[in-house]
């Protein structure tokens, strides 16, 4: 059963939830200091600048290069949040991450895999140097809600599961969005004046692109569907869309390229209409626009010979495929 209580969008007054949770933040932390990790998604987005008007220099934000995010995503995020006064520290832990995903295929063990690295391995050595006593994180209702469910467990949930942070990694973990889904922490996002590009942006999973690859995780598995997402997120960003991806498949099947038996790729696109990410229907795309799709994402994305549409809605399918 879930410990928070929901706050519906008709009943958000977005000034009113920033002004509490800057006081919250700062009421948490004293004169002691608070770490972050800013992925560039709107959660974090939020909790970053939330963090900062309540602690400024006190809190210390990092963007975790986990080899697994958007093309161009560290600097992207660096130059955005630095016109907000926020400085962002890149840290290079791709060798951790695609570490502790090598042999992985199972869905439940690569999240196990990448909390670990994120937690343990990587933010553990980041709390010691920086002394920092706080987490801040963007978990939304709906990321407890999931992994309570049993749907499937969402990367940043651990105190709802009886994880003592305090005890097992050294900090304890504050939370100011846990009581809003998606929509509502589009609307504090747009309140505290993060640009269009950021609050309206598609949802992008806590294991990154991880999650967008059935079977093992490798750098070269990972460019490719990353390829593959920067074509639909520039096809897709003009409809009105909840969300939409690029999903790798793990078996092979057979193309033809110049005349040729190509064995090569799948990319699956998917594309919802959604108002919260509990239920959710793929979105009536014309076939023109499918057309357009596989034509850009088979000759522009090397080895992929097949380009397909999910149109199971949600349930019983997910918006993310792992």
């Amino acid at each position: 059963m879930l410990k928070v209580k929901e706050i519906k969008i008709e009943d958000l007054n977005p000034k009113e939830f920033i002004k509490e949770k800057i006081e919250e933040i700062f009421s948490i932390v004293g004169g002691g200091l608070a770490i972050n990790a800013l992925s560039g998604g709107v959660d974090s987005s939020a909790v970053t600048l939330l963090g900062h008007r309540a602690l400024r220099e006190r809190l210390k934000t990092y963007f975790i290069e986990n080899g697994l995010m958007r093309q161009d995503e560290p600097q992207k995020v660096v130059a955005l949040f630095k016109k907000f006064g926020v400085p962002v520290i890149i840290v290079d832990a791709r060798k951790e991450f695609f570490g502790a995903l090598k042999g992985i295929t199972d869905p439940e063990e690569k999240r196990e895999g990448i909390t670990s690295a994120f937690y343990k391995d990587v933010f553990g050595k980041l709390v010691i140097k920086s002394k920092a006593k706080y987490l801040l994180q963007g978990t939304n209702y709906t990321d407890i809600e999931e992994t309570l469910a049993g749907i499937k467990r969402q990367h940043n949930i651990l105190e709802q599961l009886g994880i003592d942070t305090q005890k097992q990694y050294g900090y304890k973990v504050i939370e100011p969005l846990v009581r809003l889904r998606k929509t509502g922490v589009r609307k504090i996002a747009e309140v505290l004046g993060l640009p269009k590009e950021i609050y309206n942006r598609p949802p992008f999973p806590g294991p990154a692109l991880s999650a967008r690859v059935i079977g093992e995780v490798t750098s070269e598995r990972i460019d490719t569907v990353r390829k593959a997402t920067k074509i639909v997120e520039e096809e897709l960003c003009r409809t009105k869309a909840f969300q939409y991806l690029a999903i790798l498949h793990e078996d092979r099947v057979t193309g033809i390229r110049d005349g040729k038996r190509d064995f090569g790729l799948q990319i699956e696109v998917r594309c919802w209409d959604s108002k919260d990410a509990k239920v959710g229907s793929p979105t009536k795309l014309s076939f023109g626009t499918l057309q357009k799709l596989a034509g850009r994402i088979t000759k522009e994305v090397p080895g992929v010979v097949s380009v397909t549409y999910n149109i199971t809605a949600k349930p019983p399918s997910t918006i993310e495929a792992v």
